[in-house]
């Protein structure tokens, strides 16, 4: 048949889904049929259901799988949920050991993956692996039901950093979540079995435990021969050793022998086993049986069209079925192992895997290779991407397994998903890689993904000096490639740069690009305060038949534009349909759903209602700093920050800005950093601590003398931050005609780019100004034009965040009657709404009975002002370990805050 992966342009399957993770990983096979019943090894695992872990250890052929699917099917029995997960040498990284776990839970509830699947593949560092487990044991709590979850063979993991996510799912693991671990050598020392073993949470069972007694044997070897003397059955139990996979090749040959004598061989190991199959059984089977049980063996797990067409006869399906399900039926050490599609697949048994591939490690390699060319071709056709990869390598195609790799990779791109990408390329030859410019264009985008940045410039450089062998689309992959990266970095001077290569871009490109080009040049004009441009850049990529995902993010920016212009109202409902179209398209729109729930929490502050807005942000926070936009990531802790502050919380609302600080140093974004020193200074000045504010000044004007000579984009933003902060101590310090003369240019300079919100603010800010200059009437005016503002656009906090002196002033306007009946109305919302919102009174606890001596650490150190990132140095744990002890601790206390969890333990310590 035609080679499908010489061909320019390979497209993935018609009507194929890809399946990142085969599903047969995850579904138990049907082994339990096989066990005998063996009441006291059962009896020991069921005693054993609630600890937080039980080992299984023995080699290959011990009975440990089986042992599983059979506590498998008791626990199911009393109620317990129970993920099955079988791993394999190919599993052997942390990115792909994270996606199998989360497909094995995924299983049972995909709702418990949800938010730990959206971290994948964001970084690779040990923190982001340990935050991903926090984040997944959360979810897992939250279930009434235990869980347990069985991984079998083990030892194929090996990677340290595929052990400590071990290890923390041990050390994290909540009182319903069980982990089995199914294994042929014994568990690294690594792990913290020693510890759970001193606290009784630990059950170890051996190859003594897995081995059977002479009765059990006896039996066995009934069940599977249906007669056989005492004497033979003793003699088959001394020579195994009550060894599982001895005593199966014994019963296999004695059916085979057909009443003749047996050789009395000892088969206690996969030496032995694999010398007496050789032998004494395979040479006995069928011709067709040992040959298509030999080309399997390539594979992983195989079914009949697959098997069929290794053995050149594609349409002779039917007849490979039976095959295979006699084979079974025989105890053949075959297993078949459920799947959600229509296929039925099999695995065999490791050590008769083991035997075949052995035999077919003989044979030319032209004909192995041939071989994996045709798994290659079959598993490609059915759109099981990473097994063709697999075959591919192995096959020496390692063209083809390139072809493949980038038609997955843009599929993955363009449906918003790179988690999985990381497994595909790492199959690949570097040569391949660097040679391949689509597949360095998606290396492009996994690196974005990460936040890996400096990684992604590399690339795009060394893209830089190829142009010319680039095709059209590529080059506008990667112009957006560019644009991309310039927004992560908060560039908008390479952003203006860009936007003429941007514009270039036929609205006949595919739907990845143009994507990219609407949302860096729709965030490009909106940035810069040209709003109808980037509104009518939106609405004509918006055709039938464009992606969800693009017209979402369009409807975004869309919103973003109409919050910084201040028409909130109109802002908030756009934003509400967009978050919950967002959130039923699942994690291919994550991105959107989260940009809209931030623009959304943005006018929910504005119209005081900070509670809310913390509830929307909150829960969403920690995917939101890995996968959103410097501005989007900053406007939510932003507003986490003030929306605190305005509740009374300050530790808290100074938590969030320590966590905008983190971001700001970690990817070096000035704008997020300076926004940050702006919000303390007003803090500052708010609580009379005037030397802190100068230097938090003088802090902002380096940063803004470091941006001089642009005029626009984040520089301009910076230096308005900077002349803010400078009118913000000047109406401190009573020097008001210092701040009139800053406040004028700036109002008529955010007048220019229709930042209404901003411009309101800054005039009740020259109203203050105005009064201390002994300027009524100007005041006066002033404050009449800045109200008339809010009621147009609907604010409240804009107003009212500006000084507590406009309380007085409001009432002063009042008493003059200089009101029209519109705007005294409005006067009126703003004093009602100037009221402190109400906290909920705080019910008793027993603090220091009710917590774990770690969280009553955590707790104490907190209560000395201490930030998340000093109490994970001082405890040597990781910040995201601190905000998981810190979440028991207010679930506990039952308080939703920092200032309360230290109320509480502050009254319960007095009152001790």
């Amino acid at each position: 048949m035609p080679n499908p992966f010489s061909q320019t342009g390979l497209q993935l399957p018609a009507n194929r889904a890809q399946q990142a993770i085969p599903d047969t990983k995850v579904i138990p096979p049907r082994g339990a049929r096989h066990l005998i019943e063996r009441k006291a090894l059962m009896a020991q695992l069921m005693e054993a259901r609630r600890k937080r872990c039980v080992t299984i250890q023995g080699p290959a052929g011990s009975g440990k799988t089986s042992t599983l699917l059979a506590w498998r099917r008791e626990l199911l029995a009393i109620n317990f949920d129970v993920c099955w997960l079988s791993v394999i040498q190919e599993d052997n990284e942390p990115n792909r050991l994270s996606h199998c776990l989360l497909a094995a839970l995924a299983e049972l509830d995909p709702e418990v993956t949800c938010e730990a699947a959206r971290l994948l593949g964001r970084a690779d560092d040990e923190l982001a692996l340990e935050h991903w487990v926090i984040v997944l044991v959360q979810a897992v709590a939250q279930r009434q039901r235990d869980l347990v979850l069985m991984v079998d063979d083990v030892h194929h993991l090996e990677h340290p950093a595929i052990l400590k996510v071990l290890g923390w799912l041990l050390d994290y693991a909540p009182a319903n979540l069980h982990l089995v671990l199914g294994s042929r050598l014994p568990l690294s020392p690594s792990l913290p079995l020693v510890r759970l073993r001193a606290q009784h949470q630990l059950t170890e069972l051996d190859l003594r435990a897995l081995r059977f007694s002479a009765e059990e044997s006896e039996r066995f070897l009934r069940e599977q021969l249906g007669e056989i003397s005492p004497r033979d059955a003793q003699t088959l139990h001394e020579l195994t050793d009550g060894w599982v996979a001895g005593l199966q090749l014994f019963a296999i040959d004695l059916k085979s022998r057909r009443g003749k004598p047996f050789n009395r061989t000892q088969v206690r190991d996969a030496g032995t086993f694999a010398h007496y199959f050789e032998q004494e059984v395979l040479v006995r089977l069928a011709p067709q049986d040992r040959e298509m049980l030999t080309r399997a063996a390539i594979c992983n797990r195989f079914c009949a069209g697959l098997c069929a067409r290794l053995l050149g006869t594609p349409g002779a399906i039917p007849a490979t079925m039976n095959q295979l399900a006699r084979l079974m039926a025989e105890n053949l050490f075959i297993v078949q192992v459920h799947s959600h599609d229509r296929e039925n697949w099999y695995r065999l048994h490791p050590l008769l895997r083991e035997v075949l591939r052995t035999r077919l490690g003989n044979q030319p390699a032209l004909t192995l290779q041939s071989l994996h060319g045709t798994a290659r071709d079959w598993f490609f056709e059915h759109g099981l991407m990473d097994e063709a990869v697999r075959h591919a390598v192995r096959a020496g195609d390692v063209q083809a397994a390139a072809d493949l790799v980038e038609a997955c990779a843009h599929d993955l791109m363009a449906r918003g998903d790179l988690s999985h990408l990381p497994n595909l390329l790492r199959s690949l030859p570097l040569d391949q890689m660097r040679e391949r410019h689509g597949l360095q264009l998606a290396m492009i985008q996994l690196q974005l993904f990460a936040h890996n940045f400096a990684h992604a410039q590399q690339i795009i450089d060394y893209l830089m000096t190829r142009l010319d062998r680039l095709s059209l689309r590529e080059r506008e992959m990667l112009a957006v490639a560019r644009g991309a990266l310039a927004m992560q970095q908060d560039d908008t001077e390479t952003l203006w740069s860009l936007a003429g290569e941007l514009e270039a871009i036929s609205k006949d490109a595919d739907d990845l690009v143009l994507t990219g080009r609407a949302t860096v040049l729709g965030w490009l004009h909106m940035f810069n305060g040209n709003y109808d441009q980037a509104r009518r850049l939106l609405e004509d990529s918006d055709r039938p038949g464009t992606a969800p995902r693009r017209t979402l993010i369009g409807r975004c920016i869309h919103g973003f534009s109409l919050v910084r212009e201040g028409q909130i109202s109109e802002a908030e409902h756009l934003l509400r349909n967009t978050l919950f179209e967002a959130e039923s398209h699942g994690d291919s729109t994550l991105s959107a759903a989260n940009t809209a729930a931030c623009l959304l929490g943005q006018t929910l502050y504005e119209q005081n209602n900070p509670v809310d807005a913390c509830a929307l942000i909150e829960p969403r926070l920690d995917v939101l700093e890995s996968v959103s936009l410097p501005s989007v990531v900053m406007i939510s802790l932003l507003l986490l920050a003030d929306s605190h502050w305005l509740l009374g919380r300050q530790l808290e609302a100074q938590a969030s800005l320590d966590r905008l600080e983190d971001h700001a140093l970690r990817y070096g974004l000035d704008r997020l950093m300076a926004w940050s020193l702006f919000t303390r200074l007003r803090w500052a000045v708010q609580t009379n601590h005037s030397a802190q504010a100068e230097q938090l000044l003088a802090q902002l004007e380096a940063l803004s003398a470091k941006h001089a000579g642009t005029d626009r984009g984040v520089a301009l933003g910076i230096r308005v931050l900077a002349i803010r902060a400078a009118i913000e101590l000047h109406l401190y310090h009573q020097n008001h005609t210092s701040a009139v003369s800053l406040l004028l240019p700036l109002i008529t300079r955010m007048e220019t780019e229709r930042r209404w919100p901003l411009v309101a603010f800054l005039r009740v800010q020259l109203a203050i100004a105005e009064q201390g200059c002994g300027h009524g009437e100007l005041a006066q005016r002033q404050l009449l034009e800045a109200l008339r503002q809010g009621h147009r656009l609907g604010l409240v906090r804009s107003l009212l965040d500006v000084s507590p002196q406009l309380l007085r002033m409001l009432l002063e306007l009042q008493e003059r009657n200089v009101l029209d009946p519109v705007t005294a109305f409005y006067t009126q919302r703003l004093l009602s709404a100037a009221t402190p919102p109400a906290t909920a009174p705080a019910k008793l606890a027993t603090v220091l009975t009710v917590l774990s001596e770690r969280e009553t650490e955590v707790l104490q150190l907190m209560a000395q002002a201490m930030t998340n990132k000093k109490i994970a140095r001082i405890l040597n744990v990781s910040p995201e370990t601190v905000k998981w002890h810190l979440k028991n601790v207010f679930a506990k206390l039952e308080v939703s805050g920092r200032d309360e969890a230290i109320a509480r333990w502050r009254d319960q310590t007095m009152a001790r």
